[in-house]
C-alpha cells in the first residue's frame, strides 16, 4: 500500500513515489497496515449502522480540498482515490479500495480537508458525518482503536513527508520563519519547506506568485493564496482552524490556555458530558511544550518530548468533543453570569464556567538590544526545529531549572559545545538530581555559575555574547550565535483586568489562598468559600502555572485540570 502514498516537490511540481524516496520514513509493513487497515465484515457492519449506504460514480468527488466537518467514508466496494491538489497540479496520496475508509486527524477536529477524495472505480461505499464519526470513536472501543491509530499515524507520515496544503518560503537566518515553523509544528500541520538560500530554483515559484526575496517569510495556501510574512493568527485564518466552531452559543466551558492543565481540563470534562471550547492564542503545549524531553513524568520511563505529549492531549480532547479555537483571549467580562470572553478579533464567547490556564513565559534577559535577536539567535525554546539551527556550533543556556537542564542535555547531542549560565553558585537547589549527574558526565556541557550575559551583538542575527563573572569581575567576548533563555517565568494574568485577585506577583490566587479582605474586594456573592482551585469570581478556576503556589510539574499541572473539572459539575448545578 505504501507504494501508492507519495511525495510531492513543490519547487519542480514533480511526483515521486515515496517508495523509491524513503528516507526518513522508516515503515514496517506491520505498520503499513495499521497505517491503512481493512476493516473485518463485521467492522464494516457495525459503521454502516451508524451511517448510510450511497452508491458512487467514477469521477465523483466526495471531498473537496477545504471542506470542513468531513465527512467518513467506508469502501464497499469500488475504489475512492485521494490526491493534494496544489494550483493546478494534483499529488496523489493513497487509494482506498474494499474494506478501506478516508480520513486523518482533521477527521476529528472538523478542520478543513488537506486533500480532495474522488472516485476511480464505481461502487458503495458507508457515509457517516462529522458527529456520527465521533460517536463511533466514543461508543465502539475496537473500532476507536483502529481508527484513531490509523488517523494520528497517518498526521504523522504526512508530516514526515511534507505533504499538506501548505508551503512555507524561507530562511534559518529568519526570525518570522522559524515562528511560522513552531506555529505548523506544534498544531501538528503537515507542510512542505523550501530554504529559499539552498534551493536555486525557488526564485520561479517565487516569480509565479510575484513575490520578491524581501518579502519572506511567504505561506503558499492550496496552490493559490499567498501571504507574506503572516502572523500566527493569519495563518490559522487561510487554514481554516477555526471555520468548523460554532462561537455563538453558550458553552458549559470554556478553558483558556492549552498547556499540560488545560488539556487535561479539556479532556476530562468532554469525555464527561461537558460542552467544552478550549483557547489557545498559537498552539498546544504551553511552556512544556518547547520541552524537549521530559524523563520525570509518570508512565513514560523513556521520556516523552512536550510536543508529543501535548499532540497526544490534543487529539484526545477532539475525540471526546472538545473545540479548539485559535484566538486570544484579551478580557475576561465578569459583571455578569454568563462570563463573556473577548477576543482579539472582536468576537464574544460566553460560557457558564472558565477554567485559566493560560501559564507563564520565561522572563526576559532586561538587555536593551535583545529583541532584535528573538528567533534570530535569541530563543525561549528548544525543540528540533531550533536543535537544527545550532548543530555544531556553540550554545549558551541561561537558567538553572528543568527546563534547562533538559535543554542542555537534548541541544548537546548536536552542539559542538553547550554552556550553561546561571547566577548561583551551583544546580543543586533549581534542578532534578538526574538532570545534574547528566550534565555533569556529559563531555560537551560546561557549567558556569555566577555568570550572566550582559551584552549581545550582531547583524541580522545574534553574532557575539559577552558574559561576566560576577565573582572575579571579569568579562568576556564570546563568538556564539544562539542563546536559549530558561529563566523565572512571569504569568499570563494581564488580560483580566482587575477581574479576578492576584497575589503581589501577578499570580491568580484560589481557594484557601484567599483572604476575607480578597472576597470582600471582589463582592463575592456566595455563602460557601471558594472551592479548592476557584478564583475571587465563582465558576472561574485557574489550573497550572497561572496559579499563585502552584507546583511547576508536568504531571501536577495535569492533575490540577482534571480536578477542576469535579468543581466545574458542581458549580453548573448551583
Amino acid at each position: 500500500m505504501i507504494g501508492g502514498l507519495w511525495l510531492f516537490r513543490v519547487t519542480t511540481l514533480e511526483v515521486i513515489t515515496m517508495s523509491s524516496t524513503r528516507r526518513g520514513l522508516p515503515l514496517t509493513s506491520s505498520r503499513i497496515e495499521k497505517i491503512f487497515p481493512k476493516l473485518t465484515p463485521a467492522q464494516v457492519s457495525r459503521i454502516a449502522a451508524l451511517g448510510h449506504i450511497r452508491s458512487v460514480q467514477s469521477g465523483e468527488v466526495l471531498i473537496e480540498q477545504g471542506d470542513t466537518s468531513v465527512p467518513f467514508f467506508v469502501v464497499i466496494t469500488g475504489e475512492i482515490e485521494i490526491v493534494r491538489p496544489f494550483g493546478a497540479h494534483e499529488t496523489l496520496v493513497t487509494v482506498h479500495s474494499s474494506g478501506e475508509f478516508t480520513g486523518e486527524a482533521n477527521m476529528l477536529s472538523g478542520r478543513q480537508s488537506f486533500f480532495r477524495a474522488r472516485v476511480t472505480r464505481p461502487g458503495k461505499v458507508i457515509e457517516l458525518g462529522h458527529q456520527k464519526m465521533l460517536t463511533l470513536v466514543q461508543t465502539d472501543a475496537e473500532l476507536s482503536d483502529i481508527l484513531m491509530r490509523a488517523f494520528i499515524l497517518r498526521r504523522v507520515e504526512l508530516i514526515a513527508a511534507g505533504v499538506g496544503d501548505i508551503v512555507l518560503i524561507g530562511s534559518t537566518h529568519s526570525a518570522g520563519t522559524l515562528r511560522i515553523k513552531e506555529f505548523l509544528i506544534r498544531n501538528g500541520h503537515p507542510y512542505s519547506y523550501i530554504d529559499l538560500e539552498r534551493d536555486t530554483e525557488v526564485q520561479t515559484l517565487l516569480d509565479s506568485f510575484q513575490i520578491s526575496a524581501s518579502e519572506i517569510p511567504v505561506v503558499i495556501c492550496r496552490g493559490q493564496m499567498a501571504l507574506r510574512n503572516p502572523s500566527n493568527q493569519e495563518i490559522a485564518e487561510c487554514l481554516g482552524f477555526n471555520e468548523s466552531i460554532d462561537q455563538t452559543h453558550v458553552r458549559d466551558l470554556v478553558v483558556i490556555g492549552a498547556g499540560p492543565s488545560g488539556l487535561a481540563a479539556a479532556v476530562y470534562g468532554a469525555s464527561e458530558g461537558l460542552d467544552v471550547l478550549v483557547l489557545e492564542t498559537n498552539s498546544p503545549g504551553g511552556q512544556a511544550g518547547s520541552s524537549s524531553k521530559i524523563e520525570n513524568y509518570l508512565g513514560f520511563p523513556t521520556g516523552i518530548s512536550g510536543q508529543e505529549l501535548a499532540s497526544r492531549a490534543y487529539i484526545q480532547a477532539q475525540k471526546f468533543g472538545a473545540h479548539m479555537l485559535i484566538a486570544k483571549a484579551t478580557r475576561l467580562v465578569c459583571d455578569s453570569k454568563p462570563y463573556v470572553i473577548e477576543l482579539e478579533n472582536g468576537a464574544r464567547i460566553s460560557t457558564r464556567t472558565v477554567v485559566i490556564a493560560t501559564g507563564a513565559q520565561y522572563r526576559k534577559i532586561p538587555l536593551e538590544n535583545l529583541s532584535r535577536f528573538e528567533g534570530a539567535g535569541v530563543y525561549y525554546g528548544a525543540t528540533f526545529v531550533e536543535a537544527q539551527l545550532c548543530g555544531g556550533e556553540e550554545v549558551i543556556i541561561v537558567g538553572g531549572g528543568n527546563s534547562a537542564g533538559q535543554a542542555a542535555v537534548f541541544l548537546a547531542q548536536t552542539a559542538k559545545r553547550v554552556h550553561i549560565l546561571v547566577r548561583s553558585t551551583s544546580l543543586a537547589a533549581s534542578m532534578s538530581r538526574y538532570l545534574i549527574r547528566r550534565i555533569e558526565n556529559s563531555p560537551t556541557i560546561t557549567l558556569r555559575p555566577q555568570t550572566e550575559i550582559v551584552d549581545v551583538e550582531g547583524g541580522n542575527h545574534l553574532n557575539y555574547v559577552y558574559w561576566r563573572n560576577s565573582q572575579t569581575g571579569q568579562t568576556e567576548k564570546q563568538e556564539i550565535s544562539h542563546v536559549f533563555i530558561m529563566t523565572g517565568a512571569d504569568p499570563n494574568t494581564h488580560w483580566l483586568n482587575g477581574c479576578i485577585a492576584l497575589d503581589s506577583k501577578g499570580f491568580i490566587q484560589t481557594g484557601p489562598d484567599l483572604s476575607p479582605e480578597n472576597l470582600n474586594t471582589a463582592g463575592w456573592p456566595l455563602i460557601r468559600q471558594p472551592y479548592l482551585l476557584e478564583t475571587s469570581l465563582p465558576g472561574v478556576f485557574a489550573v497550572g502555572d497561572v496559579r499563585g503556589g502552584s507546583i511547576k510539574r508536568v504531571a501536577s499541572a495535569v492533575g490540577e485540570g482534571s480536578i477542576a473539572i469535579s468543581f466545574v459539575h458542581t458549580a453548573l448545578q448551583e
